[in-house]
């Protein structure tokens, strides 16, 4: 809290020390207490209770346990993958702590995604006093995969997949996906605030994210959904009708 003081003006210093570590080392103390737990029972020092018995089970079949899913983020990865996805998400966060604020941020690797959203627009709103629900985001996919510099406003975002589409890096547009390749990663998203009525109609597809593959969630107890996060507009030279009979979406994350 020392190195990132709650202020004004920077609203990720809420996202990263409010919301997501402390989520985050929630998430990690129940693992490393049900992992502990667990060996005791092997070895005889506690009963092996449902709960337990239940843990063992699904590690031996290389399934994330329900005791660990019911605390965290949403995932359809098995548990190689999920530990290797949070070890990554870890890191993320640490680097962020030790280094400073991304000049792109990984949006897949956030546990309570709204929060970060929340926290760009805030941003804006109080950098040029703008009152907040009148603002929305504009999107413009950049040709790169890698930046080493700030937005004057917005944040730059990378880790998404297209499902049932892909990207033309040349020409900037969704494209037929290629054969054999069901996700293609899409280069740096840019995010920018902007006031509603700014906002030009373009013809392009109103692209929804989602965390998991699943496309489907509930609504939590802070009013938004459990996988969907928003749309993105994306530009096409197709008909709209196209991309919405191919199911095309953006996804946060992938089920291997």
């Amino acid at each position: 809290m020392v190195r990132y003081p709650v202020l004004y003006a920077e609203s990720m210093n809420t996202v990263l020390v409010v919301e997501e570590m402390e989520r985050f080392n929630r998430l990690s103390d129940a693992i490393r207490s049900s992992l502990v737990s667990l060996q005791k029972a092997i070895k005889g020092l506690v009963v092996m209770n449902a709960e337990l018995e239940a843990l063992a089970n699904s590690l031996l079949i290389g399934k994330v346990p329900d005791y660990w899913a019911k605390r965290s983020y949403p995932s359809l990865k098995p548990l190689g993958s999920y530990i290797s996805d949070f070890l990554q998400r870890l890191k993320f966060l640490q680097e962020w702590m030790d280094h400073g604020k991304p000049s792109v941020f990984w949006i897949s690797g956030f546990y309570f995604t709204q929060a970060f959203l929340t926290g760009a627009m805030q941003n804006y709103a109080r950098k040029y006093t703008i009152p907040i629900d009148t603002l929305a985001f504009e999107f413009q996919v950049l040709p790169t995969d890698d930046c080493d510099t700030f937005p004057e406003d917005g944040v730059y975002v990378r880790g998404l997949y297209l499902d049932g589409a892909r990207w033309d890096r040349e020409r900037g547009v969704l494209v037929e996906q290629l054969p054999k390749i069901l996700y293609d990663p899409i280069p740096i998203i840019w995010m920018k605030p902007a006031k509603k009525e700014d906002i030009r109609e373009t013809g392009a597809y109103v692209c929804p994210l989602y965390k998991t593959s699943a496309r489907r969630g509930v609504l939590s107890t802070t009013g938004h959904s459990t996988n969907y996060v928003l749309p993105i507009k994306l530009p096409t030279d197709k008909p709209v009708k196209y991309w919405i009979l191919r199911g095309t979406a953006l996804l946060c994350q992938l089920d291997d």
